[in-house]
């Protein structure tokens, strides 16, 4: 699995690519990261890493129960549904899950269950049960993407809203490039509520080997990343993109010509956006909120 040294340098090869094939040719004054591109002056530290499981483990676990408070904020919340997941750094085979029936926005680090790829609890909260839907979802995720760390489904209203119509977002704005090519997915199959490892496995297949969205027709969103963070904010971001896709098309319906965003720039927007790096920090701003929001609560 790779390091955040290893993901550091990646971007910056990324970089140097895109910059080489603008100019025709490799200008190493210009050879930078994305994040050292998005940084003006001093730049944004890389992700952090820990020098215990034990450490690495407290600290996602933080993260994921904010991430669970964004949505609550952002009003994605739908009874029973939704659900995050989170690849344990110390047993790579199992990965930790929200329990059924407690609201996004009181999520804490004590709440969450551990279980392994048959779906047995096998550590934290193994009082509550997870969300069996979910977990057919997300063990098909991670069992297929070793390099995902997080993955979130969630009813979010406008991905909703854009799920029926089976279609990929348009590339519309800035936005919407960090999903670019085959960054986004679309699974046509909805089969019913995901309570069998077929369901799962053809959604995984949808994801794809690249996949960083992924939207489910008459069903919802699914996002994954490097981190809980990347996926948390991926997630806000594909949100919005489909209620800016149906705004758009509504204004469209009645005369207005959309501009597309071309092939060329979302592709150089997706290569020097769409990192684990810059998404990690894309998510800070709201992750940071809800910690101050919930006075240290989401630790306990």
């Amino acid at each position: 699995m790779a390091s955040p040294t290893d993901l550091h340098e990646a971007s910056r090869a990324i970089v140097q690519t895109a910059i080489g094939n603008e100019n025709g040719h490799s200008d190493k004054a210009k050879t930078k990261t994305p994040l050292e591109l998005l940084s003006q002056g001093v730049c944004l530290p890389g992700i952090p890493q820990h020098p215990t499981f034990g450490e690495h483990r407290q600290w996602m676990l933080e993260k994921m129960a904010l991430a669970f408070r964004v949505f609550a904020r952002k009003g994605y919340t739908a009874g029973l549904a939704g659900h995050i997941s989170v690849r344990d750094p110390e047993w790579p085979h199992t990965f930790w899950m929200n329990p059924l029936a407690v609201h996004f926005g009181l999520m804490k680090v004590s709440d969450m269950i551990l279980v392994d790829y048959a779906g047995k609890p096998i550590g934290g909260n193994t009082s509550s049960p997870a969300n069996g839907a979910g977990f057919q979802i997300h063990s098909a995720i991670h069992k297929r993407r070793p390099d995902v760390m997080a993955a979130a489904h969630t009813h979010s209203p406008h991905g909703l809203a854009w799920s029926p119509f089976g279609r990929r977002l348009e590339m519309l704005t800035q936005d919407v490039a960090y999903v670019y090519g085959e960054a986004q997915g679309v699974y046509n199959d909805f089969g019913g509520v995901v309570f069998t490892e077929e369901e799962g496995v053809k959604i995984g297949d949808a994801l794809g080997p690249k996949g960083k969205a992924l939207i489910l027709q008459n069903h919802g969103l699914v996002t994954v990343g490097h981190t809980v963070d990347e996926a948390c904010f991926l997630m806000t971001l594909v949100e919005r993109c489909c209620q800016v896709q149906l705004l758009a098309d509504a204004a469209a319906a009645n005369g207005l010509a959309k501009t597309y965003v071309s092939d060329q720039a979302a592709r150089y927007t997706f290569e020097h956006s769409s990192t684990p790096e810059t998404l990690y920090w894309e998510a800070q701003p709201d992750l940071e909120w809800e910690a101050a929001m919930s006075g240290g609560a989401h630790r306990g």
